[in-house]
C-alpha cells in the first residue's frame, strides 16, 4: 500500500567482499543499535496498523470486500494514519 522504500530495502553497504571458499557456519553480522531501534519501531507500527485494520474489519461484518477495502483506505487516510 505504500510506495516509500524502507531502510531495509536500501543498500547501505556498497562494498562487496568476495567469498573465496565456503564456510561451515558464517558468522552472524552484528546490527547496529540504530538499525535495531528502527526495526523495532517498524515492527511496532506494523502491529498497530494490523490491529486497527482487524478491528475495523470486525466492526463492519468481518469479510473483506472491495467496498470494505475502500472504506478501510479512507479510514486510514482520514486519521493521518497511513499504513507503511
Amino acid at each position: 500500500m505504500s510506495s516509500v522504500a524502507l531502510y531495509r530495502d536500501r543498500d547501505f553497504d556498497l562494498r562487496r567482499v568476495p567469498v573465496t571458499e565456503p564456510t561451515i557456519a558464517p558468522a552472524r553480522t552484528h546490527r547496529g543499535v540504530l538499525r535495531r531501534i528502527l526495526a523495532a519501531m517498524e515492527r511496532s507500527d506494523q502491529r498497530r496498523v494490523e490491529q486497527e485494520a482487524a478491528r475495523f474489519i470486525g466492526k463492519h461484518g468481518g469479510r473483506l470486500t472491495d467496498d470494505l477495502e475502500r472504506q478501510l483506505t479512507e479510514h486510514f487516510k482520514s486519521r493521518s494514519f497511513v499504513p507503511t
